[in-house]
């Protein structure tokens, strides 16, 4: 449920939740009027495919989005097989995202990651065509086909297909080819508002319209006692900060450290590593360019810069032991 100033409100499940953890999560973002509910998958941790699955079965209404999937772990005829019968299980509530994947993981299959602008390319290609119930030889850099075909008529032949996007390629890349695009977390708004830029140009480069869909992944904390919010979302972007340093693609790590507040990013990463607790290295400033923190209507509020920044639909993945109830705050003070 969107407002004229409000993106869309979504629900991110990430690899960290068991099916079951997903399931309740997904059922009270349904109730609470959420649009969609995205799945995270990371190599080596828990697969999308079940909890998904789950909650196209638990719920009736709510999107169900998979993203993103990389093509070094399923090759593209794989993905249009699992998406196109995924698609009849949840009666056409399917999305997919498709990306690149996390580089410094997938090197550990030894899969080549040398090439991801092609790899996306030749994922999106050729599993569109075969959801178009097409016949595909494609022979492409990174992934081909020869004379595939779907065994069944997929459901829909036009499933959103969306692709993941930090870097400039694959910016341009999505706005070239495909329906829209999932930015990562912790990502200030200054970057979304310079991705936005890049897709239109892009898309009109190509003489297509500009993708319409711009989803942004944010972690976010909901309280009554929005400062008890900000606390513990203080805590959990700090880890994830720390973590995505090390292991995040150059792309990523680019646009979490270089817009917004760069500088006072730089100091609370100097201040964290020294061994300061997040509620000191953070400041309330710095913590609203990586997470949607506080009251229902504050985290509302903050919501509305993402939809000024361009962002059409904002999966918050919630923080702390009772998601459920984060999600239930944020419906009741939507309706």
């Amino acid at each position: 449920m969107s407002s004229p100033t409000r993106p869309a409100l979504a629900l991110r499940c990430h690899g960290g939740l068991t099916s079951q953890q997903c399931v309740e999560q997904a059922v009270a973002a349904e109730h609470a009027g959420f649009s969609t509910v995205w799945f995270a998958e990371n190599p080596f941790g828990r697969g999308a495919w079940p909890g998904a699955a789950a909650c196209a079965v638990a719920t009736r209404h709510v999107r169900i989005g998979l993203g993103v999937l990389n093509p070094h772990q399923r090759h593209p005829t794989l993905m249009a097989m699992e998406i196109a019968a995924f698609d009849e299980l949840s009666e056409g509530r399917a999305v997919l995202g498709i990306g690149a994947g996390i580089p410094s993981r997938i090197k550990k299959t030894h899969a080549p990651v040398d090439r991801p602008i092609a790899a996306v390319r030749d994922a999106v290609t050729i599993t569109r065509a075969l959801l178009r119930g097409e016949t595909v030889t494609y022979t492409g850099k990174a992934f081909s086909a020869d004379g595939v075909r779907l065994d069944f008529t997929p459901r829909r032949g036009n499933v959103p297909i969306l692709t993941a996007a930090m870097g400039a390629q694959a910016l341009r890349l999505c706005g070239e080819i495909a329906d829209g695009v999932i930015i990562s977390n912790l990502v200030p708004t200054a970057f979304t508002r310079r991705a936005v830029a890049i897709l239109h140009e892009a898309a009109t480069r190509m003489n297509r319209h500009t993708p319409r869909e711009i989803v942004q992944y944010v972690p976010g904390a909901v309280r009554d006692d929005g400062a008890e919010a900000r606390r513990i979302a203080k805590r959990s972007v700090a880890a994830m900060l720390t973590a995505y340093a090390q292991t995040a693609s150059a792309a990523t790590r680019a646009a979490m450290s270089e817009y917004g507040r760069p500088e006072d990013f730089a100091r609370a990463m100097s201040r964290l590593t020294q061994g300061e607790a997040p509620e000191d290295a953070i400041d309330d400033r710095l913590l609203a360019e990586y997470a949607i923190a506080g009251t229902p209507e504050q985290c509302l509020a903050q919501a509305e810069v993402y939809a000024e920044a361009g962002v059409t639909e904002l999966a918050i993945a919630p923080i702390g032991e009772r998601p459920a109830d984060d999600i239930a705050r944020l419906g009741s003070a939507i309706k």
